[in-house]
């Protein structure tokens, strides 16, 4: 028996159902039986990998309805059919619907195994096919990290790894080099997936709007503020806060920024409300933050909160 070639069967026969398992089992299957249907749906899903083989005779569900919830649930779910002779006609309509095959009873040990060793690699083929399809997906997702060198394995098995994690990343890349997607990449990995992915360029901003942009603000906290905005901070809770060009951000915002990384809470401009926020941080740079050289008066303090997890792009 491997775990490799599983097979789910169903009989209200105990003794049949038995010695069905007995014969699969002997052939190489890894055989779950169940004496009925609803037991047998139970532990079913499209991600099964296997057969299925049922009885059509069987009280509550027969097999014909099991079959039927089989194709809203995975049409490609290969179903053999064990009928009696009264029901062929059933089992050819079931043929025509979609089911693997049918076999009468009494039927040898051999027809059996050899149905269910043709299904089983149909159903092979199908869920590689799938597999594929989905890394070609997920490969086009990331198209700007596409490439076999051994930097861009490493750099994708560690978006992997710390993607579902809570720490805060900086990213290290030349202009243009795919900061973003990198960022984006570890939201869409992580189980922050469902919450906003926030992005702003510090370089792009004059130093009188950022701390708006980051902080949001009341009305009338400035002349202009006509009415409240969320800052990005706050807008990303729950989600990823992406901060391009982080060598860029003034150093008055710079102080306030490390308070936000200490405390996960933002205070906007014009009121002295705390509010608390649930935030993971990537930050960009096209410098090397680490050099005192080119680091410049970005705060070092602010630099060690942020490099909990430092990635860098070939």
């Amino acid at each position: 028996m491997t775990d490799g070639n599983p097979v789910i069967l169903i009989d209200d026969d105990s003794d049949l159902l038995k010695a069905t398992k007995q014969t699969l089992e002997l052939a190489g299957f890894a055989v779950s039986a169940f004496s009925s249907a609803s037991e047998a749906l139970a532990g079913l899903d499209a991600g099964f990998a296997g057969v299925l083989v049922s009885d059509i005779r069987m009280p509550e569900m027969d097999g014909l309805q099991l079959f039927d919830l089989v194709v809203d649930l995975d049409p490609d779910i290969p179903v053999i059919l064990v009928t009696g002779h009264g029901d062929i006609a059933m089992a050819v309509k079931a043929i025509k619907d979609g089911a693997y095959d049918f076999i009468t009873k009494p039927f040898a040990a051999d027809r059996l195994a050899q149905s269910v060793w043709r299904a089983a690699e149909k159903r092979r083929l199908v869920m590689e096919n799938r597999a594929l399809r989905e890394a070609a997906e997920q490969a086009q997702e990331g198209l700007p990290l596409i490439g076999q060198t051994p930097a861009m394995e490493r750099l994708r098995r560690t978006l992997r790894q710390i993607a579902d994690t809570d720490v805060d990343v900086l990213v290290t890349g030349e202009t243009g080099s795919g900061k973003e997607v990198v960022a984006s990449l570890l939201h869409r990995w992580s189980r922050r997936a469902k919450g906003n992915f926030v992005a702003l360029n510090c370089g792009t901003l004059p130093e009188t709007v950022i701390e708006s942009e980051l902080f949001g603000h009341e009305a009338g906290a400035f002349t202009g503020a006509q009415k409240k905005r969320v800052g990005r901070i706050e807008h990303s809770s729950g989600g990823t806060l992406f901060l391009d060009e982080i060598e860029s951000m003034p150093p008055s915002t710079q102080v306030q920024m490390l308070r936000v990384l200490e405390m996960r809470e933002v205070t906007p401009l014009g009121t002295n409300e705390i509010r608390p926020v649930d935030l993971r941080v990537v930050a960009a740079a096209k410098v090397d933050l680490g050099d005192p050289g080119q680091r410049g008066n970005f705060r070092e303090d602010l630099y060690y909160r942020l490099n909990v997890v430092t990635l860098s792009i070939p």
